[in-house]
């Protein structure tokens, strides 16, 4: 339904790896191009350490028609341009500023809203819209996307920062002081429109959240990472019959509450992973998050630099993914700007859950 483009070759990555380092030419020969339709260009709009020319936009599916596709704003270097995590689902109205979708066992969500009153009001009032379009559900996953999350805001608070104490409002304002025991699994990547996009899934079932025992949980985080800490919860595991769902949040180079070798990608791909092992074996997915399980399994990989594409796809290729794994990689800023790649992962159809 959705059109796909090739992935990139081994020898692609190599002519990406150069080309990376003069972002204002168009690829170079040999590399596939995005610039017909359906796609059209991706437009840097704000400050972003993007290398993008010609790649399409990672695209989400939510609904079975046009309708139901959003465009996230994040550049795909390689893999795969639509994430269809939950299959066809129904149009099931809208609750604020989100259009809703429907299936058996899921309720969806997006918004795109401008930042006309700020971002932290964009953030607080989006998340109240959840909280209303999902009453009598359970919050199960959300995904973020933060315009220039890096940048400093009107009042030189960093604008992930911002988003974080309008988020932390709304939950405590619905769920009160006691909010951090229901908080999802979630991520926040920064991306190019000047416009906030959150995407949300909710179910009936009763999710069981997950902490990583190498990380503080991020509800926890100290003051010197703002004002109100990050409301999210490092992976949740919605129960089946037979059949779990595990969402794993945007996991990244973080011990403790500190980021690990800065502006270092290949260490931090190696924290990463240990923080993934980590996080799969607290979910009961073993310690590979269910490699040869049967399930199937979509990841996301986001990469500040363009550049680090090769090494991150050859480390992912050997240590983490499967040839059945449905993958994108993206370019996105992160929460912290010391921080160069994030990996979020969804989990469907798991039997055999330990512990």
């Amino acid at each position: 339904m959705f059109p796909r483009f090739r992935p990139l070759k081994p020898a692609d990555l190599l002519l990406l790896d150069s080309w990376c380092m003069d972002s204002m030419t168009a690829p170079p020969d040999g590399l596939p191009r995005f610039r017909s339709p359906p796609y059209a260009p991706c437009q840097v709009n704000l400050p972003m350490s993007i290398c993008a020319a010609g790649f399409p936009p990672l695209r989400i599916a939510l609904g079975a028609n046009q309708a139901g596709v959003i465009d996230a704003g994040l550049p795909v270097l390689a893999g795969e341009p639509v994430e269809d995590l939950f299959g066809s689902a129904s149009p099931a109205g809208r609750m604020g500023a989100f259009t809703l979708f429907r299936t058996e066992r899921w309720l969806l969500g997006a918004a795109t809203v401008s930042l006309s009153g700020g971002l932290e009001e964009a953030s607080y009032r989006l998340y109240c819209d959840i909280f209303h379009a999902s009453l009598g559900r359970h919050l199960v996953r959300i995904w973020n996307y933060v315009p220039a999350i890096n940048e400093p805001g009107p009042a030189g608070l960093e604008n992930y920062r911002v988003f974080c104490r309008g988020r932390s409002f709304a939950f405590e304002q619905q769920y009160g002081s006691g909010f951090k025991a229901i908080l999802p699994s979630a991520s926040a990547v920064g991306s190019q429109p000047a416009a906030l996009t959150v995407v949300f899934a909710a179910s009936t079932v009763q999710p069981r959240h997950v902490e990583n025992p190498l990380q503080i949980p991020a509800y926890d985080y100290p003051g010197e990472y703002g004002p109100r800490p990050p409301s999210f919860s490092r992976a949740t595991l919605v129960p089946g019959l037979g059949r779990a769902t595990v969402f794993i949040s945007g996991t990244a180079a973080i011990r403790g509450h500190t980021a690990v070798a800065p502006h270092n990608t290949r260490e931090q791909l190696e924290c990463t992973l240990e923080n993934l092992r980590e996080i799969s074996s607290a979910c009961g997915l073993g310690p590979d998050l269910d490699r040869r399980g049967g399930s199937t399994r979509h990841f996301k990989v986001y990469l500040r630099r363009a550049a680090d594409l090769p090494l991150t796809v050859a480390t992912l290729d050997e240590r983490l993914l499967a040839s059945t794994d449905r993958v994108s990689y993206l370019q996105a800023d992160m929460c912290r700007a010391a921080l160069l790649v994030e990996i979020e992962a969804s989990l469907f159809g798991v039997t055999g859950l330990r512990g």
